[in-house]
């Protein structure tokens, strides 16, 4: 059998060999025999692992990355393969966006409707809308701003930042003045999230959502979303790939432990 140093290793990923040393050491792969010295002595499975981990990174990032490895490393399957759905629950999430903010961009180049605060959107009258319109728009009532925080998975502090920001204008009841938050605040705030998990600024997510609110110049949510496209895409890709390496992997151990046995 055919052992392999952390050079070994290294070289194949542009790395260096103490960074392998220290994923063995982090848990990111298996560990490493030792030769009478204590050198370390890798062999297919940690080539394996590598490839999976630095495979899983652009997948999944960093964090989720190292969880995923971490728990496969230590028997932990079940654990592994619920990081890899959230990564892909995240990603179906971001691609059902994409889409409702396109239908966004069409209806705002559309000369029949030039504005988001059109009937369908908010009653002409002002109110808040009776039980159909909050139906249509998938409210069953305004939301509170904990409600909100909850519907997108972060705090409310965070909200709070959004408002500060000029992202978010919320109403307020008149005779407790808390926040109110109705169906165009709601999407305000999924498209505020979105561009979030995409690196944009806070700055630039509340000129673009200004632009929605206007129905002005849609130019800086296009270019978003065009590099947004991309990002999902490439993320997809890196997904499957990262899914391929991290099975023969686990294929490799388990023949591994077959033999073994």
């Amino acid at each position: 059998m055919a052992f392999l140093r952390p050079a070994d290793l290294a070289r194949e990923h542009g790395i260096s060999p103490q960074t392998v040393r220290n994923h063995e050491r982090d848990g990111l792969l298996p560990a490493a025999d030792r030769t009478a010295s204590g050198h370390r002595r890798y062999g297919a499975r940690h080539a394996a692992a590598l490839r999976a981990y630095r495979a899983l990174v652009p997948a999944h990032g960093y964090a989720e990355a190292a969880t995923i490895m971490r728990a496969v490393t230590a028997g932990r399957l079940e654990e592994a393969l619920a990081a890899v759905d959230r990564g892909h629950a995240e990603l179906l999430r971001d691609r059902g966006t994409l889409h409702t903010v396109g239908e966004v961009l069409i209806r705002l180049g559309s000369a029949s409707d030039r504005s988001l605060g059109g009937s369908s959107d908010r009653p002409s009258d002002g109110s808040s809308g009776g039980p159909g319109w909050r139906a249509r728009r998938g409210l069953t009532a305004p939301f509170t701003i904990g409600e909100l925080a909850r519907r997108l998975g972060v705090s409310v502090a965070t909200v709070r930042t959004w408002e500060k920001a000029g992202v978010l204008s919320p109403e307020r009841r008149s005779d407790t003045s808390h926040r109110v938050y109705g169906a165009d605040d709601v999407r305000d705030a999924e498209l505020a999230h979105f561009l979030r998990r995409g690196g944009y600024p806070l700055a630039v997510i509340a000129t673009v959502v200004r632009q929605i609110r206007a129905a002005g110049d849609t130019r800086a949510l296009e270019a978003a979303l065009d590099d947004w496209r991309g990002r999902v895409a490439a993320r997809g890709r890196a997904m499957l790939t990262a899914a391929a390496l991290l099975s023969d992997y686990l294929a490799l151990e388990e023949a591994t432990a077959s033999v073994a046995g």
